[in-house]
Order: C-alpha cells, then structure tokens, then sequence
C-alpha cells in the first residue's frame, strides 16, 4: 500500500466518527427529556391540579342555565280549496337558501321581540329586565359618573330587549327548510315557554302578514271594479251604435248580411256553372253516339218514356214482318206496309234523340244565361263588401277595445272574490308550521361540568408539559458539549507499522477496504413482533428514487437454513404496499415462463408475474432459460426493472450471495440499496457477501438479522468504531 493510499484511509477513519457524532447530536434525546419532566414534574402537577380545582368551584358555583327548542317547518301550505282555480306553488323553490335565511331574520326582527316579551311577561324578570329591583352600589357610581344610563330613561321593552337577544339563539337546521328557535333561562319553565311562544308569534306574524296583503287587495280591486265596469259599458254602447250607423248588421254564424250574401251568390255562380257544363258535355256526347248509330246507349235517351215506346213497337213490327216473311215475299203489300211502318218509327226515334240534344242544350243556355247574371251581382256584391271594409277595420278596433275592457273586469271580479274570501280568519295559513314543540329541559346547557373541568384541567397539563419541554430542548441545545472526534485503533503515532513505499501487505489492504466502507454498510434487525419498526429502518438504508419511480433493492441470501429469506421479506413489505420480488437467485422452476421469456419477447409481464394463494406479493422466476440468461441481457434487465419501479412501490432482486462481481455489477449499478439476509450474529459468508456488494455498489448495504447482534459483529465493532 503506497503512502497516498495509507493517508487517504486514516483520513477517512479520523473523519467518520466526527459526522457520526454531528448526526447524533442533531438528534433529540428522549431519555434526558425524560428525566428532566420528571424532575420539574411540580411544575406540570401543580398548575394542573389547581385549574382542576378552580373550573369545578366555578362550574359549581355558576347558576346554571337551561335551554328550549322549536323546530319550524318552512312550507307553503295554501290548500286547493283555500286557492281555487289555481295552481299550488312549489315549496322547494319558494323556500330557497336565502329565504330560508330571510326567515331566520324575520324570527329575531324586533317587532316580533316586542310581542314575545310582553306574552312571557319579562317586564320586571329580574334575569331579563335590569330596572327590576334596586340599584347596586357598583351601578349607582357608575350612573353618576356618566358611565351608564338609569334603567328608568328607556321603556320596560328595551331594557329586556337586549337580554331577550342574548338568550334567543335562531338558525337553520342543517341543508334543510326547518328552523331552530332556542331560547335559554335559568328557570326551565320559562325556556321551554319562551321558544314555543316565539314560534308561534312567528306563525301568527306570517298569518296577519298574508291577511294584510288580501284586505289591501281587495280594497283596491273594490275601488277599481266599478269604473271599470262604467267604461265598458261605453265600450260596448259605441260598437252597437257605429255597427247600426253603418249597416254592419250581423247575421248567422256572426258575420255581417253582405259577408253572407257575397258568400251566397258565389256558391250559386259555381252550381250554375256546374250545371251549364254538365248540359254542354252531355249534348256533345250524344250528337257523337247519334253520329255513330249507338242512339240507344245514351243514358237520357234511352230512360226516355216515348223512346221506350217506341222501341217496343220496333220491335213489334220486327216480329211481325219475320213472321209474315215466311209466308209472304219482299214485295208482297202487307210486307212493304210493315216495312214502311217499321222506318216511320226509326224515323221517331231520331227525332227523340234530336229533341234530347236540344233540350240539354237549350239547358246549357240558360245555365249560362244564370252564370252571366250570378256573375253580375257577385261583382257588384264585391263592390258593396269593399266598400264597408272601412268600417268593418274601426268596428273591430271598437270591438277589441270592449273585449279587453271585458276581460280585465272578469279577472278583477274573480281576484276580487279571493281576495274577500282570504280576508277570514284561517283562510290564509301561515307557510310554516311547529314540528317540534319546546319541552321542560331537565338538564342545564350551560355550563357543562364535566367537559368544561376535563378541557380546563388536560390543557392547562399540555400547557405545562410544553413549556417544560421547551425550556429542556432550549437549554440543551445550548449546553450541549461538541462532539470530539475519535482515532481508529491500530494506527499508531506516525505509522511505525508502515512498511516501505512500494511493498504491498495483504492484510492491511483487507483492513483499508474495511475502513472504507465505514458508514456505508450497517444493519437491521427483523422484528416480526415490530414490523414497522423494521421497514421504517430499511427506508433509512434506501437512497431516494428517481421521482415517479420506486426503490429497487438488490438482496443476496447468505443465511443459513431456517433464517429469513428474501422472499419473507418481500412478503412482509406486500402486506403494507405493493411489493413485487423477482427471483435470480436459483434456477428453480424453470418449467414456468418468467424472465428470460419476457427478455427474448416471448411473454409479457401478465404472463410471467405470479401471485400465490392467500398472499398479495407478485413474483417473477428466471424462466426457462435460467438465471444465467437474464444476467447476460444486462440493458434489458435494466429497462424492465423500471418498467416494473413505475408499477410497484417496492422492487426487490435477489440473486446468490456467491455469485461473481461481473454478474452482480449490472443489478447493483442501477439499484438504491443492497441487502444481505445474514441470518443470525456471526455470520461471516453474510458479512464478506455485504463487503463485495459494497464494492459494487455505490448504495448503502445493510446487514438483515434474525437475532440480536452476534459476537462477529461485537468484535467488528471493537476493531472498528465506526457503525457497521
């Protein structure tokens, strides 16, 4: 070892103790905070006892005062039949937050404090009224110097008033529309009956209100009907006389005699011009038939009573000429006679048909002439219908102008009648009712003994204690000796052991490396009866993570069997956070998919994370592939430990405490501290585990026991002050 390297060490063995004591002076001494409570323990019992005494004289000694309460409803409760023909207002939006607040208000106006006073009778209460009874000697003084009024310059109301407002306690119950009246006396009796009466003048209050509003409507509805009813009247005398005037007399369906008349002679110009082109279509369709030899298919034609003869007889003769014909010859004379009969009646019958075409057409001119002249009067009825427009436009102004006259007179009449029927007493509730009646208290409000004694007496006892143990911390710190650094044993004077420069002695290098990792490698114990108590001295041995990330610690087993494994710890850490432990210690179950195949991008982490029955820690093996595998991918071992830090809030890696420095190297670069399961005391494989892993790591190492310390780490602390 050279020289350079010998001055480092013993710097660094004369440094250590000197910050180790630094961060135990920082640290509160609750063992000398204790002695010292105990020795001013006078100073704490005594102020306490004597407020104890002092609170229960007072609270004894203090006239005591009891409380009532009424609970009010806010409600509308106008009934159908008190309101007909209207609809009931909602309560819920009548009553809102302010006006529920509004109410409150109302209960503590003084109007209202005036009434309950004289119903209680609090004139000449002594507890209420300051003028009742004689003056004391204190506030005859006090009047002569000014510094108070004589009772007797105000009235009986006003002096109570005051009082009466401080006893008188009024809010909302809550998110709700009911409201409390307390009213608070030394006698009970007389609390239970001053809340009750406040709450009833209230309803009587909101009752007189409601009767005030109706008696003041309907004298106003009363004194505006009748002018009202004048005016119309007038109205409607003006519309009778301009409608005579102007001859817009109204007929049937209320419409005036020329509206009706135009509407008449236009329906008879349409069924005159239906029927002229009825007649001119069926002449037309007849000549055609006549022309085409089918006479006889023409419906007029054929339903006519001498064409019916006619053809009866045609048909006559036409028997009778086949039968002569059988005898006779074609120019036999009977033959031609009933031959010249048979074309004297073809010869009627056209004449029939020609008389039907003249008559639907002689129809179709006097359908025409009727159209020209129901066109003449429509025109001139048109004219006359024009012309009373005029009219008509300032009649149905008139008309309006009444109509609304009507209508104004009609709801005044019916709020008239509602307003006179609210007028009665009960017609119109209060919107309120009492739900809860004030009843005779029987125990005070004020004071509450018990509390009032035990608040009094435990503060005056955390009063004391925190001044006593202020004064203690103040003193200490400025009492405190500084702290004296101490010399490593086994460095003598000027170094009379020290070899020459360039000869290197084994042993004293193992001892520097032992120097070196003073304050980096400690110890915990693991107190199954104290878990928090461990876990909390792991987070000390823990460096801060990254922000977002959780504390990746890298375990080395190097206990013995029956000792605690990684794995118990990891399973106590699951049963406070979400704790997972991935397992590279051993290449057992490499029949399930862990590591390596999330590695090579067989798996995901669902298919190699796995939970066993009745515990919450995760667990992730080394796969198929083995542990040898996954610590030869170290980049990727790298990115799936932070992928798992994001997920977790602790990541534990245990790997084998034999395991060579290469192989550890990766996993204790990026991990925040290391752990070695050391079992019980005098675990040497454990200690020379956690010394390499120091080496590696640039983290603190902590030593896991099961036990209290052992001699191997008693005699390492005799050999080294510094902790381990």
């Amino acid at each position: 070892m050279t020289a350079h390297t010998e001055s480092h060490v013993r710097e660094q063995v004369r440094e250590q103790p000197v910050r180790d004591g630094d961060g135990r002076g920082d640290m509160l001494d609750l063992s000398a905070l204790w002695v010292a409570i105990k020795r001013r323990k006078a100073w704490i019992i005594g102020p306490t006892l004597a407020v104890f005494g002092l609170s229960f004289v007072a609270v004894n000694l203090v006239s005591p005062r009891y409380t009532g309460e009424a609970r009010i409803l806010l409600e509308n409760r106008g009934g159908f039949f008190a309101l007909p023909g209207q609809a009931l207002p909602d309560s819920t939006g009548q009553f809102d937050a302010e006006a529920v607040q509004s109410q409150v208000q109302i209960i503590m106006s003084r109007d209202l404090a005036r009434e309950a006073i004289k119903r209680m009778g609090l004139v000449g209460n002594a507890e209420f009224d300051s003028g009742a009874g004689a003056l004391n000697a204190l506030r005859k003084i006090g009047v002569l110097v000014g510094l108070g009024g004589h009772p007797a310059d105000r009235s009986p109301e006003d002096r109570v008033l005051e009082k009466y407002f401080d006893r008188l306690l009024v809010y909302p119950v809550g998110r709700s529309r009911i409201v409390a009246v307390e009213f608070t006396s030394q006698d009970p009796e007389l609390a239970a009956k001053g809340a009750n009466i406040i709450a009833n003048a209230y309803l009587e209050l909101q009752e007189a209100a409601k009767q005030d509003t109706a008696r003041s409507a309907s004298s106003w509805l009363s004194t505006t009907i009748e002018p009202l009813r004048k005016r119309l009247a007038e109205a409607e005398a003006k519309v009778e006389d301009f409608r005579s005037r102007n001859g817009l007399l109204v007929g049937a369906n209320n419409t005036t005699i020329n509206a009706q008349q135009l509407g008449d002679l236009s329906t008879q110009l349409s069924a005159a011009r239906s029927q002229q082109a009825e007649a001119q279509a069926k002449a037309g369709l007849i000549r055609d038939a006549i022309k085409q030899g089918r006479t006889f298919e023409i419906p007029d034609v054929a339903n006519n009573e001498l064409v019916r003869r006619l053809i009866e007889q045609r048909v006559n003769l036409r028997a009778q000429i086949a039968l002569e014909s059988r005898n006779l010859l074609s120019e036999h004379p009977r033959i031609k006679e009933l031959n010249a009969q048979l074309a004297d009646l073809e010869g009627q019958l056209r004449a029939a048909a020609e008389r039907t075409v003249r008559t639907l057409e002689n129809e179709a001119r006097i359908a025409g002439q009727r159209v020209e002249s129901f066109t003449a009067a429509l025109d001139g009825q048109k004219k006359n219908v024009s012309s009373g427009n005029d009219s008509e436009v300032q009649l149905r102004a008139l008309e309006r102008e009444a109509r609304t006259l009507r209508e104004q007179l009609e709801q005044y009449m019916l709020r008239y009648r509602e307003a006179v029927a609210r007028d009665t007493q009960n017609a119109t509730p209060a919107d309120a009712r009492v739900i809860s009646r004030a009843v005779e208290p029987t125990e005070p409000s004020f004071p509450k003994k018990l509390p009032t004694v035990l608040v009094a007496t435990l503060a005056t006892f955390l009063a004391s204690l925190a001044t006593v143990v202020s004064r203690e911390l103040l003193n200490g710190r400025r009492d405190a000796p500084m702290p004296q650094p101490r010399r490593a044993p086994g460095w003598v004077g000027g170094g009379a052991a020290r070899t020459e420069e360039n000869q290197v002695d084994p042993r004293r290098e193992r001892v520097a490396g032992l120097l070196t990792h003073g304050g980096r490698l400690g110890q915990i114990t693991l107190d199954l009866a104290h878990p928090e108590q461990t876990l909390a001295d792991l987070a000390e041995r823990i460096e801060e993570p990254a922000r977002g990330m959780a504390p990746m610690v890298l375990v080395l087993d190097g206990a013995g069997e029956g000792a605690t494994t990684p794995h118990d710890l990891a399973e106590l850490l699951s049963q406070r956070c979400r704790c997972i432990i991935v397992d590279l210690a051993a290449d057992e179950g490499r029949s399930q998919p862990g590591f390596s195949e999330l590695l090579a991008g067989e798996a995901l982490f669902s298919d190699i994370i796995t939970r066993e029955q009745g515990s919450r820690l995760h667990r992730i093996g080394p796969g198929r592939a083995g542990r040898a595998a996954v610590l030869a991918a170290s980049d990727l071992v790298e990115v799936a430990l932070d992928a798992l830090c994001e997920t977790y809030d602790w990541v534990l890696v245990a790997a084998a405490s034999n395991d060579e420095a290469s192989v550890l190297a990766p996993l204790a670069g990026c991990a925040q501290g290391g752990l070695v399961m050391a079992g019980q005391f005098g675990n040497g494989h454990a200690v020379e585990a956690a010394y390499r892993l120091a080496d590696l790591a640039k983290v603190p190492v902590t030593l896991m026991l099961d036990a209290p310390e052992g001699t191997v780490l008693r005699g390492l602390r005799e050999r080294d002050p510094a902790p381990v």
